[in-house]
């Protein structure tokens, strides 16, 4: 890779694990589904005044907007609403990949490696680790629901794959406005009026700061670049950059925000790790006889 490519891969990890600390701190004065309309309210706006609409079928952009607008940050930030570590979240979201490899199978009969079977029994190990320290803390429905986050999220790769190669600017700008109106109603609904009237009067310049920061670096910036080395380089060389999400997660929510992080959850995120390189390795293998030239477009780890 190009040295800017690399730099760029760096630049989308740290702002991709900083949003975890982002959305802990917006959490603390915003109810989590008015938090998540607002994110994809501001990353649709002003592009969609500026950008023409993506040269994909609009059920597919409805789709992914439901998918990885609705369903995988909705779910995600109420968990950590509910208690998950923002930290931890960043981890345990990444058994996405293997999520997407088992859908793909089925979808599109993609058949995983054995290397990448043995990646994910490793990283399902790693979550039956943590499931059973969440659960004797009372804790297990927000691991569930970052779970289903997860789920959404592989689904949301599919559907990202099936529009094929596109202008994923406006494709991730108009999937953006198709979540904010579902995003905004499931607010009023389940959060009420009231707790969104106090939300927002309770909201301050850091509030203000947190919506900016994961709606335009981390929802335009850091995708756009991350679909753009995608598209120039295997993925089997870029994917391998997603491994440092999680780290700049943990170790900024620990060190900013003092999340703990007990030795359970550190054995069964180890787990997770082994089983994403696993995977990762896997992707080496299988293109490595097809040399250095660009991949097709591929689901491949991410964060939020």
């Amino acid at each position: 890779m190009a040295l800017r490519d690399v730099l760029a891969a760096l630049l989308v990890a740290l702002v991709l694990g900083l949003a975890f600390v982002a959305i802990k701190v917006g959490l603390e004065t915003l109810p989590p589904l008015l938090l998540t309309a607002l994110r994809f309210l501001f990353a649709a706006l002003p592009g969609v005044f500026l950008v023409r609409p993506p040269r994909a079928p609009a059920r597919l952009v409805v789709a992914f907007g439901l998918l990885h607008g609705v369903a995988l940050f909705g779910l995600m930030f109420l968990a950590i609403a509910l208690g998950m570590p923002a930290g931890l979240s960043s981890l345990v979201v990444q058994v996405q990949v293997f999520f997407t490899i088992g859908l793909a199978f089925v979808v599109f009969r993609e058949r995983p490696s054995g290397l990448q079977v043995v990646g994910g029994l490793a990283a399902a190990s790693g979550i039956a680790v943590i499931a059973a320290w969440q659960a004797q803390t009372a804790a297990l429905l927000p691991l569930l629901l970052v779970l289903a986050a997860a789920l959404a999220w592989a689904a949301a790769n599919l559907v990202a794959k099936a529009a094929g190669r596109i202008d994923m600017l406006a494709f991730m700008i108009w999937a953006s406005l198709a979540a904010t109106a579902p995003l905004l109603v499931l607010s009023l609904i389940f959060e009420g009026p009231a707790a969104i009237a106090q939300g927002l009067g309770r909201a301050d310049w850091r509030t203000v700061a947190v919506v900016l920061f994961i709606a335009y670096p981390t929802t335009i910036l850091a995708f756009t670049l991350w679909n753009g080395l995608l598209a120039r380089y295997p993925a089997a060389t870029v994917t391998p950059f997603a491994l440092l999400v999680p780290v700049v997660g943990i170790s900024s929510t620990n060190t900013l925000l003092g999340e703990p992080f007990e030795p359970a959850e550190a054995v069964g995120a180890l787990l997770i790790f082994a089983g994403i390189g696993l995977n990762v390795l896997a992707a080496r293998r299988r293109r490595a006889p097809a040399g250095a030239g660009p991949a097709p477009a591929a689901p491949a780890p991410r964060a939020p």
